[in-house]
Protein backbone atom coordinates (compact mmCIF):
# COMPACT_ATOMS: atom_id res chain seq x y z
CA UNK A 1 0.00 0.00 0.00
CA UNK A 2 1.52 3.24 -0.77
CA UNK A 3 -0.22 6.74 0.26
CA UNK A 4 -0.49 8.98 -2.78
CA UNK A 5 -1.67 12.09 -0.71
CA UNK A 6 0.33 13.95 1.75
CA UNK A 7 1.08 17.51 2.33
CA UNK A 8 4.71 19.19 3.75
CA UNK A 9 5.22 22.06 4.88
CA UNK A 10 5.83 23.46 0.63
CA UNK A 11 1.73 23.98 1.52
CA UNK A 12 0.11 23.52 4.48
CA UNK A 13 1.74 20.88 6.15
CA UNK A 14 5.06 20.03 8.39
CA UNK A 15 8.36 19.16 6.85
CA UNK A 16 9.14 17.19 4.21
CA UNK A 17 11.39 15.00 6.26
CA UNK A 18 9.24 14.71 9.49
CA UNK A 19 6.31 13.49 7.51
CA UNK A 20 8.39 10.73 5.88
CA UNK A 21 9.99 9.32 9.37
CA UNK A 22 6.25 9.29 10.41
CA UNK A 23 5.33 7.15 6.93
CA UNK A 24 8.46 4.96 7.75
CA UNK A 25 6.56 3.41 11.01
CA UNK A 26 3.60 2.67 9.49
CA UNK A 27 2.98 -0.53 6.21
CA UNK A 28 3.39 2.02 3.25
CA UNK A 29 5.63 1.26 1.20
CA UNK A 30 5.42 4.51 -0.82
CA UNK A 31 4.30 8.49 0.28
CA UNK A 32 3.37 10.98 -2.50
CA UNK A 33 4.04 14.32 -1.74
CA UNK A 34 1.14 16.43 -3.32
CA UNK A 35 1.77 19.87 -2.14
CA UNK A 36 -1.69 21.89 -3.14
CA UNK A 37 -0.95 24.59 -6.39
CA UNK A 38 -3.70 26.81 -7.69
CA UNK A 39 -2.10 28.69 -11.15
CA UNK A 40 -5.32 30.94 -10.96
CA UNK A 41 -5.30 34.60 -12.00
CA UNK A 42 -7.98 35.55 -10.32
CA UNK A 43 -8.15 37.82 -7.24
CA UNK A 44 -9.93 35.66 -4.84
CA UNK A 45 -7.30 32.82 -5.31
CA UNK A 46 -4.22 34.96 -5.98
CA UNK A 47 -5.45 36.34 -1.54
CA UNK A 48 -5.29 32.06 -1.16
CA UNK A 49 -2.08 32.17 -2.18
CA UNK A 50 -0.93 34.98 -0.78
CA UNK A 51 -2.55 33.31 2.90
CA UNK A 52 -2.22 30.21 2.45
CA UNK A 53 1.42 29.69 0.97
CA UNK A 54 -0.15 27.05 -1.86
CA UNK A 55 2.52 28.10 -4.52
CA UNK A 56 4.45 25.31 -5.45
CA UNK A 57 4.42 26.39 -9.05
CA UNK A 58 7.18 28.99 -7.61
CA UNK A 59 8.68 25.95 -4.90
CA UNK A 60 8.65 22.55 -6.80
CA UNK A 61 12.24 22.42 -8.19
CA UNK A 62 14.00 23.53 -4.36
CA UNK A 63 11.19 20.97 -2.96
CA UNK A 64 12.43 18.51 -5.67
CA UNK A 65 16.20 19.24 -4.45
CA UNK A 66 14.95 18.18 -0.95
CA UNK A 67 12.74 14.82 -2.02
CA UNK A 68 16.22 13.77 -4.06
CA UNK A 69 17.85 14.10 -0.66
CA UNK A 70 15.74 12.39 1.41
CA UNK A 71 15.71 9.20 -0.95
CA UNK A 72 18.96 8.73 -0.55
CA UNK A 73 18.24 7.40 3.05
CA UNK A 74 14.48 6.81 3.31
CA UNK A 75 12.93 3.40 3.87
CA UNK A 76 9.68 3.83 1.88
CA UNK A 77 9.54 4.96 -1.65
CA UNK A 78 9.08 9.19 -2.08
CA UNK A 79 6.82 10.58 -5.05
CA UNK A 80 7.23 14.31 -6.18
CA UNK A 81 3.51 14.87 -6.90
CA UNK A 82 1.47 17.67 -6.49
CA UNK A 83 -2.34 18.55 -5.69
CA UNK A 84 -3.94 21.07 -8.17
CA UNK A 85 -7.11 23.07 -8.25
CA UNK A 86 -9.09 22.23 -10.98
CA UNK A 87 -11.13 25.00 -12.17
CA UNK A 88 -12.62 24.63 -16.25
CA UNK A 89 -11.27 28.08 -17.17
CA UNK A 90 -7.49 27.40 -15.98
CA UNK A 91 -7.11 24.38 -18.37
CA UNK A 92 -4.41 25.89 -20.68
CA UNK A 93 -3.01 27.48 -17.09
CA UNK A 94 -2.65 24.04 -15.05
CA UNK A 95 -1.65 22.09 -18.61
CA UNK A 96 0.95 24.14 -19.14
CA UNK A 97 2.55 24.42 -15.66
CA UNK A 98 2.23 19.99 -15.17
CA UNK A 99 4.30 19.42 -18.31
CA UNK A 100 6.61 22.51 -17.25
CA UNK A 101 6.91 20.15 -13.77
CA UNK A 102 7.51 16.81 -14.88
CA UNK A 103 5.85 15.82 -11.95
CA UNK A 104 5.72 11.63 -11.02
CA UNK A 105 2.07 12.15 -10.82
CA UNK A 106 -0.38 15.02 -10.16
CA UNK A 107 -3.43 15.34 -8.28
CA UNK A 108 -6.88 17.22 -9.77
CA UNK A 109 -9.41 18.45 -6.64
CA UNK A 110 -12.44 20.72 -6.85
CA UNK A 111 -12.53 23.06 -3.95
CA UNK A 112 -14.08 26.02 -5.09
CA UNK A 113 -17.73 26.36 -6.69
CA UNK A 114 -18.49 29.70 -7.30
CA UNK A 115 -15.68 31.34 -5.71
CA UNK A 116 -16.31 29.68 -2.35
CA UNK A 117 -14.69 27.05 -0.42
CA UNK A 118 -16.75 24.00 -0.11
CA UNK A 119 -15.00 23.00 2.97
CA UNK A 120 -16.43 26.50 4.83
CA UNK A 121 -19.58 26.37 6.64
CA UNK A 122 -20.19 29.66 6.93
CA UNK A 123 -20.35 29.92 3.24
CA UNK A 124 -23.47 28.42 2.59
CA UNK A 125 -25.29 29.68 5.98
CA UNK A 126 -28.77 31.41 4.89
CA UNK A 127 -28.53 29.30 1.73
CA UNK A 128 -32.01 27.53 0.66
CA UNK A 129 -32.21 23.55 0.08
CA UNK A 130 -32.60 24.62 -3.82
CA UNK A 131 -29.58 26.73 -3.50
CA UNK A 132 -27.65 24.13 -1.69
CA UNK A 133 -28.36 21.13 -4.10
CA UNK A 134 -27.27 23.91 -6.70
CA UNK A 135 -24.10 24.00 -5.26
CA UNK A 136 -23.70 20.66 -5.31
CA UNK A 137 -24.91 20.01 -8.50
CA UNK A 138 -22.17 22.38 -9.66
CA UNK A 139 -19.95 20.31 -7.65
CA UNK A 140 -20.37 17.29 -9.85
CA UNK A 141 -20.50 19.20 -12.43
CA UNK A 142 -16.97 20.39 -12.08
CA UNK A 143 -15.56 16.94 -10.99
CA UNK A 144 -16.88 15.65 -14.42
CA UNK A 145 -14.97 17.90 -16.39
CA UNK A 146 -11.72 17.29 -13.94
CA UNK A 147 -11.66 13.83 -15.41
CA UNK A 148 -12.35 14.87 -18.81
CA UNK A 149 -9.53 17.08 -18.83
CA UNK A 150 -7.29 14.43 -18.87
CA UNK A 151 -4.93 16.46 -17.01
CA UNK A 152 -4.56 14.37 -13.90
CA UNK A 153 -3.05 10.80 -12.95
CA UNK A 154 -5.67 10.89 -9.43
CA UNK A 155 -8.65 12.89 -9.04
CA UNK A 156 -8.95 13.47 -4.48
CA UNK A 157 -11.53 13.91 -2.25
CA UNK A 158 -13.98 13.04 -4.85
CA UNK A 159 -17.08 13.89 -2.98
CA UNK A 160 -15.42 17.00 -0.65
CA UNK A 161 -19.12 18.62 -0.38
CA UNK A 162 -19.34 15.78 2.54
CA UNK A 163 -17.24 17.62 4.46
CA UNK A 164 -19.44 20.39 5.08
CA UNK A 165 -22.90 19.85 7.21
CA UNK A 166 -24.89 21.93 4.80
CA UNK A 167 -24.39 20.22 1.83
CA UNK A 168 -23.59 16.59 3.48
CA UNK A 169 -26.00 14.00 2.42
CA UNK A 170 -27.33 15.81 -1.24
CA UNK A 171 -25.05 14.03 -3.51
CA UNK A 172 -27.34 11.90 -5.19
CA UNK A 173 -26.92 8.26 -6.85
CA UNK A 174 -27.31 9.80 -10.28
CA UNK A 175 -24.02 12.42 -9.32
CA UNK A 176 -22.21 9.18 -8.60
CA UNK A 177 -23.38 7.39 -11.54
CA UNK A 178 -22.22 10.48 -14.15
CA UNK A 179 -19.10 10.42 -12.27
CA UNK A 180 -18.13 6.71 -12.39
CA UNK A 181 -18.79 7.46 -16.42
CA UNK A 182 -16.36 9.84 -16.86
CA UNK A 183 -14.25 7.80 -15.04
CA UNK A 184 -14.68 4.54 -16.88
CA UNK A 185 -13.66 6.67 -19.77
CA UNK A 186 -10.52 8.18 -18.36
CA UNK A 187 -7.07 7.38 -17.17
CA UNK A 188 -7.83 9.08 -14.02
CA UNK A 189 -8.12 7.55 -10.84
CA UNK A 190 -10.16 8.19 -7.84
CA UNK A 191 -8.53 8.20 -3.88
CA UNK A 192 -9.95 6.77 -1.01
CA UNK A 193 -9.24 9.62 1.35
CA UNK A 194 -8.88 9.30 5.28
CA UNK A 195 -8.75 12.83 5.61
CA UNK A 196 -11.76 13.79 7.78
CA UNK A 197 -12.46 9.71 8.59
CA UNK A 198 -11.12 10.04 12.26
CA UNK A 199 -13.11 12.77 13.16
CA UNK A 200 -16.42 13.05 14.88
CA UNK A 201 -17.62 13.21 11.19
CA UNK A 202 -16.63 10.67 9.94
CA UNK A 203 -16.45 11.25 6.50
CA UNK A 204 -14.95 8.80 4.52
CA UNK A 205 -14.48 10.15 0.46
CA UNK A 206 -15.76 8.33 -1.37
CA UNK A 207 -18.56 7.02 0.96
CA UNK A 208 -19.76 3.76 1.29
CA UNK A 209 -22.73 4.74 -1.63
CA UNK A 210 -20.42 5.92 -4.30
CA UNK A 211 -17.92 3.61 -3.47
CA UNK A 212 -20.13 1.17 -4.24
CA UNK A 213 -21.02 2.88 -7.36
CA UNK A 214 -17.03 3.22 -8.50
CA UNK A 215 -16.97 -0.70 -7.69
CA UNK A 216 -19.86 -1.30 -10.28
CA UNK A 217 -18.44 -0.09 -12.82
CA UNK A 218 -15.19 -1.33 -11.90
CA UNK A 219 -13.12 1.70 -11.27
CA UNK A 220 -9.92 0.97 -9.78
CA UNK A 221 -9.12 3.64 -6.47
CA UNK A 222 -5.27 4.75 -4.75
CA UNK A 223 -5.61 5.48 -1.11
CA UNK A 224 -4.24 8.75 0.29
CA UNK A 225 -4.18 9.70 4.02
CA UNK A 226 -4.16 13.73 3.13
CA UNK A 227 -1.80 13.88 6.18
CA UNK A 228 -1.00 17.09 7.01
CA UNK A 229 1.04 15.97 10.33
CA UNK A 230 3.48 12.97 11.39
CA UNK A 231 0.81 12.38 14.16
CA UNK A 232 -1.92 11.44 11.26
CA UNK A 233 -0.07 9.51 9.35
CA UNK A 234 -0.25 6.11 11.27
CA UNK A 235 -3.69 5.94 12.69
CA UNK A 236 -5.34 6.86 8.86
CA UNK A 237 -3.20 4.11 7.38
CA UNK A 238 -4.40 1.51 9.71
CA UNK A 239 -7.67 3.42 9.18
CA UNK A 240 -7.48 2.79 5.62
CA UNK A 241 -5.72 -0.95 5.31
CA UNK A 242 -8.63 -2.07 7.21
CA UNK A 243 -11.57 -0.71 5.21
CA UNK A 244 -8.99 -1.31 2.04
CA UNK A 245 -9.38 -5.52 3.80
CA UNK A 246 -13.43 -4.96 4.61
CA UNK A 247 -13.91 -4.20 1.28
CA UNK A 248 -11.83 -6.69 -1.04
CA UNK A 249 -10.01 -3.92 -2.59
CA UNK A 250 -6.52 -3.68 -4.01
CA UNK A 251 -5.40 -0.28 -4.25
CA UNK A 252 -3.82 1.51 -7.08
CA UNK A 253 -0.13 2.52 -6.68
CA UNK A 254 1.66 5.57 -8.22
CA UNK A 255 3.92 3.69 -10.23
CA UNK A 256 1.21 2.50 -11.59
CA UNK A 257 -0.72 5.62 -12.47
CA UNK A 258 0.54 5.97 -15.48
CA UNK A 259 0.05 2.05 -17.31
Amino acid sequence: MQDCHIHSNYSDGTFLSAMVRAAEETEFTGVGFADHCNVSPRDVMADTRALQGFNLDVTYERRRRAIRRLREDAAVEIHDAVEVDYEPRDETRIRNFLEEGEFDYALGSVHWIDDANVQVESNFSGKTADELDAIVDRYFEKLVALVESELFEVAAHVDLVERTEALRGRATREHYRRTARALADSRTIPEINAGRALTDAGVVHPDSGFLDVLREYDIPVAVGTDSHRPDEIGRRAEFLAELLADRDLEPVAPPEFRS
